[in-house]
């Protein structure tokens, strides 16, 4: 029975440890000065991945993609550039090693792809793209899409919307120059790496160390590298948040907001898919975490402790974003709880969320205590908290989801597809649902609009 976990399919990416650059793919037998239309294959900048080039003919290339650091287990994201092309060149690119046997190329889920005079990704058409198991490498599954070059220019393509390290440095550092009264951002902890890792305080300033008995909500993204909508929901989310609106300003009069959006910038950077610099899948570290080996779990998980055992407010909500590679729409993932009215409690946000947003689905939302998410941040916290306090992870499809009439999944022709604006999207609706659960307790006021 084929699963979804990650299994070796090929031996043919062992020793590959280290991204192409500048790589010529040409005949074995060639010899004599590049020419124009000899693709030439560079991975070598922030979150690329490309590990080698087989050259099957000027037509044809195999794509391996470079496992994750220290670990062959995982190879899912790829982030290259294609230079060197003639004008209306074709090409085939077949991803060859993908570590997944279960995913959403088999729903139509295409690359995405832009170029330099066109700055904007797009996702490749799905009739270009092919999943199927292929005689050349042993029945294993290959990925192919065709791509024809209408501009001699250098082209991008990428598993899904890159998010970067930098483009999140970026984005705060503007949020800093607007040196907003109600909005801080501070230094957890240093990466392993030396890279940031962020917090930051979204509230009024006068809740911040006084007795008001507020109520405290987390968030946390991008613990696993290669699921980049995690970050656009939560930039979607933070934007919200500073809104100059008055459903805004009601939620930081009532709310502090606590909020670490990349936790492994290491993994980011180097375009891993799953696991960080040393190879670790952080997220099932969160039990026992090594301040040497999971620096940033390890001061993440020190900061919602702190926070727990503060005398005058309380965490109400822990999320954490994720991506998922083989369901479609947005849903969540909840604990299991013996005493029924907890557990009725829990499903309250999902459905609130399910009610304002076209793509999130109550039916592939689900609560659970599977021992493989032992380890998440989700079941350690939902142990962790106290019985007033909900975890859940946020997943997101990397590809679409189905629009709802009335509250009802529409047919499958209508699928839509996610870009970086309807991720965003989801996280200024996260904001809109607490909005929602925070009147219906009388948190906030009911005629505020």
């Amino acid at each position: 029975m084929e699963s979804d976990s990650e299994t070796d399919i090929t031996n043919s990416e062992h020793g590959i440890n280290k991204n192409v650059t500048d790589f010529a793919s040409v005949p074995e037998d060639f010899h004599g000065k590049i020419q124009k239309g000899h693709l030439i294959f560079d991975a070598n900048f922030e979150s690329g991945n490309l590990g080698k080039v087989v050259y099957i003919s000027d037509f044809e290339y195999d794509i391996f993609i470079r496992p994750d650091s220290c670990n062959n287990k995982y190879r899912v994201w790829f982030n290259f550039i294609v230079k060197n092309v003639c004008r209306d060149q074709r090409a085939i690119f077949n991803i060859v090693n993908c570590s997944k046997t279960k995913s959403l190329y088999r729903d139509g889920m295409s690359p995405v792809v832009k170029s330099t005079s066109r700055n904007q990704w797009v996702r490749i058409r799905s009739n270009q793209v092919y999943y199927y198991r292929s005689p050349r490498y042993n029945y294993h599954y290959v990925m192919a899409f065709i791509f024809a070059f209408d501009i001699e220019e250098d082209y991008q393509f990428a598993y899904c919307f890159p998010y970067t390290y930098s483009q999140l440095q970026t984005f705060l550092y503007n949020l800093d120059l607007k040196g907003l009264p109600y909005y801080k951002r501070e230094l957890l902890c240093l990466s392993t790496q030396q890279r940031r890792v962020d917090v930051l305080t979204i509230t009024n300033e006068k809740n911040i160390g006084n007795s008001n008995n507020c109520k405290i909500v987390v968030i946390t993204a991008r613990v696993h590298p290669g699921e980049t909508p995690a970050s656009y929901v939560c930039e979607g989310l933070i934007k919200f948040l500073i809104k100059n609106t008055i459903e805004s300003e009601n939620l930081r009069e009532h709310i502090i907001f606590k909020i670490v959006p990349m936790l492994n910038p290491d993994g980011v950077y180097l375009g891993n898919y799953r696991c960080c610099l040393m190879g670790f899948d952080l997220n099932r570290h969160w039990s026992n975490p090594s301040p040497w080996a999971h620096p940033t779990i390890c001061a993440t998980k020190n900061l919602l402790i702190n926070l727990t055992h503060s005398p005058v407010n309380n965490v109400e909500f822990y999320i954490d974003i994720h991506a998922h590679s083989t369901m479609k729409n947005g849903f969540m993932y909840g604990n299991i709880f013996d005493d029924v009215t907890r557990a009725n409690r829990q499903a309250i946000l999902p459905q609130l969320l399910s009610n304002n947003t076209e793509d999130f689905s109550m039916s592939n939302t689900s609560f659970n205590k599977d021992e493989i998410k032992a380890g998440t941040s989700r079941r350690i916290f939902g142990g962790v908290l106290d019985e007033y306090a909900y975890c859940y992870t946020l997943e997101v499809s990397f590809f679409s989801y189905l629009p709802k009439s009335d509250g009802v999944a529409s047919n499958a022709t209508k699928m839509q597809l996610y870009n970086e604006f309807s991720y965003m999207k989801l996280g200024e609706n996260v904001g809109k649902t607490l909005i929602d659960y925070y009147k219906q307790n009388g948190l906030i006021a009911v005629n505020v609009n």
